[in-house]
């Protein structure tokens, strides 16, 4: 489960060792942990990172299958946490040790700034290929966080970028070596962390309020 680490200014949050996928349960604990660091005075920011193979697989289909008449509900959780990312009071910085899939994908997006490991690992929204519509509110999100042309690869094509070609498309900042990539997204966040607060809030809910209208949409979040 995700743990929470304090280290000076920086907050890191520990997504886990497995798959990190969104199960309900996964979601309160990141949920929760993030209620902390908001309700933290003082500078701060937020990395979250995770150990292995992953960095997360996104949906959990096995619980979604196995709890199909829950759909909507689980629905509007994962578009909750989405939300909840794009638009925290803080600088927060994605991670990215490991392979970074579809709902993972988005929560990464959700980020102010992402750093990926190099020479291994991928970046991918795999939908047009298993065949899961993106709801409007994953399709929002998407498309204020890429420019329409990379937006428009990585959606239709469900290409998997390396570091490189990752940071070449602007999905992320930095392409760094694996033993450099959460030191170098806790600096980014420690040099910002100053700006956490209600004015960061402010520029976040404005600079992003159709994309967090779509993903906050609770009646109809499936289109």
């Amino acid at each position: 489960m995700p743990t929470l680490e304090r280290r000076d200014s920086v907050f890191v949050l520990h997504l886990g060792d497995g798959e990190n996928r969104f199960h309900p349960d996964w979601i309160a604990a990141v949920a929760a942990a993030l209620d902390e660091v908001e309700k933290a005075e003082g500078p701060r920011a937020l990395v979250t990172s995770a150990t292995g193979k992953f960095y997360s697989n996104g949906l959990d289909l096995e619980w979604l299958f196995a709890h199909a008449d829950q759909h909507q509900d689980y629905v509007v959780s994962v578009h909750g946490l989405l939300a909840r990312m794009l638009s925290l009071p803080v600088i927060t910085v994605a991670a990215l040790q490991g392979h970074t899939f579809a709902a993972g994908a988005m929560l990464s997006l959700a980020h102010d700034f992402r750093v990926m490991r190099a020479d291994r690992g991928y970046w991918c929204l795999p939908e047009a290929d298993i065949d899961i519509p993106f709801t409007p509110g994953m399709s929002a999100l998407i498309q204020a966080r890429l420019t329409p042309r990379t937006a428009h690869e990585a959606m239709l094509t469900a290409r998997r970028f390396g570091g490189g070609d990752a940071a070449a498309a602007g999905i992320v900042d930095h392409a760094v070596d694996e033993e450099a990539v959460l030191s170098t997204a806790i600096g980014i966040a420690q040099a910002r962390a100053e700006r956490a607060g209600a004015t960061i809030a402010t520029i976040k809910a404005r600079m992003y309020a159709p994309a967090l209208a779509a993903l906050r949409e609770r009646d109809n979040p499936l289109g």
